[in-house]
């Protein structure tokens, strides 16, 4: 029985590409009128759970259902009640951005005048009024990614999947993107969202799940994950990065882990106590170490992400790419 609650359910979802499993056995839930953030490095496997759910492709073993339809089963009339914008914007160069998005809403069945009256409509919502008559070629990345995710709404989808958006934007862009992305939740929209940016997921998603080697490693709140990695994080910029071996062995005493040092910063968790920062000054003077700063702050998806998985976001290829 379909749970009315759930926009996406994922149940053991399996894909191989030849020798690589991009996903081995993932499991997903997302509640309608949310948004769920799926972050993992190059490579972990988001791009294939995108593409399954899409019905871009057919999974190996598991089952999934979107918008209460089985995205193998029922897949052509899934593909009415999604939307899908990837990490290159999907758009022809040589039409304008209102015959980019008539063209989108011919596509789906409606007559040329109800099509051009919604890419109107949505020329308006994204702003780009004044770049719907250019022909999209002009456009710049910013304007080019508003264009693509319009585009996925033409058919008004109840379900919207954005595949690393902002990837390549530039800072102005990506915020004028993340208040689009919350303004279409607000309205009711259900989004899964894929990125690597941590700060991305803290804004926008409702839940998130961490996935890595095909496999779901953790999953929960922002702030459930925060609180896995523990305690707070105590960081100190040297004065000079030749002391960094003498501060990681002056703070290792009162640290919940052995501090990590990279460059002039020293890393350490610190479970939260009154006067932390004075005895981590005392300790440093003691051993005769310079300090530029000092800061106490509460761990980051950052944290989480390099504490689950043992390395940063962006450091491994992108297997699911290069397999596919």
């Amino acid at each position: 029985m379909l749970d009315a609650e759930q926009a996406i359910t994922v149940r053991g979802l399996v894909k191989s590409y030849g020798e690589v499993r991009a996903l081995a056995g993932v499991d997903l839930d997302v509640a309608r009128g949310t948004v769920l953030g799926l972050l993992g490095p190059n490579g972990a496997g988001k791009t294939t759970v995108v593409r399954v759910l899409t019905t871009l492709l057919k999974p190996d073993a598991g089952t999934a259902t979107v918008a209460g339809l089985d995205v193998v089963r029922d897949a052509a009339q899934l593909r009415q009640r999604i939307g899908l914008a990837g990490q290159y914007a999907a758009v022809d160069e040589n039409l304008t951005g209102l015959e980019n998005l008539t063209m989108v809403g011919r596509l789906y069945g409606a007559s040329r005048r109800v099509a051009k009256r919604r890419g109107e409509e949505l020329l308006v919502r994204f702003d780009l009024v004044q770049a719907g008559g250019r022909p999209t070629k002009t456009y710049s990345g910013g304007l080019r990614r508003r264009l693509d995710l319009a585009a996925a709404l033409v058919a008004n989808p109840p379900v919207l999947f954005l595949d690393e958006p902002t990837t390549g934007l530039d800072p102005r862009s990506r915020l004028s993107l993340w208040e689009t992305i919350e303004g279409l939740v607000a309205d009711g929209t259900t989004v899964l969202l894929t990125t690597q940016y941590l700060d991305e997921a803290d804004r926008l998603a409702d839940s998130i799940t961490v996935i890595d080697h095909g496999l779901v490693i953790a999953q929960g709140t922002s702030d459930e994950l925060k609180d896995r990695v523990g305690g707070e994080r105590l960081e100190i910029r040297l004065d000079d990065p030749a002391d960094a071996e003498a501060a990681v062995r002056a703070l290792a005493p009162m640290a919940d882990d052995l501090p990590k040092a990279q460059g002039v910063i020293v890393g350490a968790g610190v479970h939260r106590r009154n006067g932390v920062i004075v005895e981590a000054v005392r300790r440093l003077s003691d051993e005769g170490v310079g300090v530029d700063d000092i800061t106490l702050r509460r761990p980051t998806l950052d944290d989480v992400f390099l504490a689950l998985t043992g390395h940063a976001a962006e450091e491994t290829e992108d297997r699911d790419e290069a397999a596919a």
